[in-house]
């Protein structure tokens, strides 16, 4: 097991080195945002119940028992695994929570409370604590209490609405990108009050959801039906307010092209050997295309069919044509760029051994993000945590014992 952050780094301090930061949830929202957190290098602590996190049994496949759900959200941070309906276990949490810098949860609205551990009353032993929770809907209002999963957001947000053609109907975007966007907005959250805190040493709540962060992102969508009251529709492949920009065959595979401006437009038609369409009235202006669209994709269309995907990208990238090909997951892991990034990281398993990890998609120069910790197994450090709370080996074994803790490493298998 790597050791932390700063053997990493040359032993200089990370951004938030020093933070604790404790995670109360599960799948994806939660504890992605405590994952980039601990990328900064937070010490971050995954308060699990006994049975762990639902998304370690998210699958298949799985990687020696592990899920890879799982494993692409929990890197650099620490599993305990504690009781918090035993009194011994309920009394060692609410410790943990007076004593943290930050928490991070996605359970619905009045649940921490319920358990003794809400804001209102941690902050009252713990004023500089920064509280952040991410629900479906907002902390309160007439869906506050209902459960939300990423796709039921989705759908909720109008996002769907506009994903998919008009003979598809309404298209989920194919990741989980409601929980995805809702863990970014709690971090951005989170890394302000950070910053207000050491102006003013003041803690306070942030909340975000899975409703407002998509909502948060929709962009030209929102402001098109705030400007006139017009529904968005579903334009597939094509850009609502740009043409020609979307997916385009060619002779052996489709090509994305984005034409964002009138000296690219000027430069696909001459590479395509059409200069005469820059003259054409029909394609004056990109209002011209747009609302030709169906013409000027036929065009395209009809000129990219004489050669292939790599020449078109290689001919119309050196002609400052914005491009590329339409890889598969495979593909683009695979690829020179994405090597040459370093975003696919190799790291030791407890249980697994050397696996691939996707790393932080953010560079910095002075303090490198990198894997230091693999993705924790279940209760693997609850001793270790407890130790520094400053528990005898005989005080958490006896605790272990009363099934107020798990001791670890506890794997999916064995659980089964």
């Amino acid at each position: 097991m790597i050791a932390g952050p700063e053997s990493q780094t040359g032993d200089k301090p990370m951004p938030l080195s020093g933070v604790r930061v404790l995670e109360f949830g599960q799948a994806v929202s939660s504890p992605l945002c405590t994952m980039l957190l601990g990328d900064l290098g937070a010490d971050v602590v995954k308060i699990e119940p006994p049975h762990g996190d639902a998304a370690r049994g998210y699958g298949p496949p799985f990687v020696s028992g592990e899920s890879p759900y799982y494993l692409s959200c929990n890197r650099n941070k620490r599993s305990t695994a504690l009781n918090i309906k035993h009194e011994q276990g309920a009394a060692i949490v609410r410790r943990m929570c007076e004593e943290a810098d930050i928490i991070v949860t996605n359970f619905r609205p009045g649940v921490m409370d319920r358990l003794g551990i809400g804001y209102e009353s941690l902050k009252q032993v713990n004023p500089s604590l920064i509280f952040c929770q991410v629900t479906g809907y907002g902390p309160d209002g007439p869906f506050a209490g209902q459960p939300a999963y990423d796709q039921v957001a989705q759908g909720m947000s109008g996002l769907m609405s506009v994903t998919g053609t008009a003979e598809s109907g309404p298209i989920r975007v194919g990741v989980a990108i409601g929980d995805v966007l809702a863990a970014l907005h709690a971090t951005v959250g989170v890394l302000g009050a950070w910053a207000h805190r050491q102006n003013t040493g003041e803690g306070q709540r942030v909340d975000t959801s899975l409703l407002g962060a998509i909502l948060g992102i929709l962009t030209y969508q929102t402001g098109r039906y705030l400007a006139d009251g017009s529904e968005p529709q579903r334009e597939g492949n094509d850009h609502p307010v740009a043409a020609p920009y979307g997916a385009f065959s060619t002779q052996d595979g489709q090509i994305n092209i984005a034409i964002a401006n009138e000296n690219m437009w000027r430069r696909l038609a001459e590479v395509l050997g059409h200069p005469e369409w820059v003259d054409d009235p029909r394609f004056a202006s990109n209002a011209d295309r747009v609302n030709n669209r169906p013409a000027i994709n036929e065009l395209v269309t009809g000129a990219l069919s004489t050669d292939t995907v790599n020449s078109w990208v290689t001919r119309l990238n050196e002609a400052g044509v914005a491009c590329g090909p339409i890889w598969t997951v495979g593909e683009s892991l695979e690829s020179e760029q994405v090597a040459n990034m370093g975003m696919v990281q190799q790291v030791e398993h407890d249980l697994a051994g050397q696996i691939n990890l996707i790393g932080p998609a953010i560079s910095m120069t002075g303090t490198p993000q990198v894997i230091y910790r693999s993705p924790p197994l279940l209760a693997q450090h609850t001793a270790e945590v407890l130790e520094e709370l400053g528990f005898s080996g005989e005080e958490i074994g006896k605790l272990a014992a009363d099934d107020a803790v798990v001791l670890g490493p506890v794997t999916r298998a064995a659980q089964s």
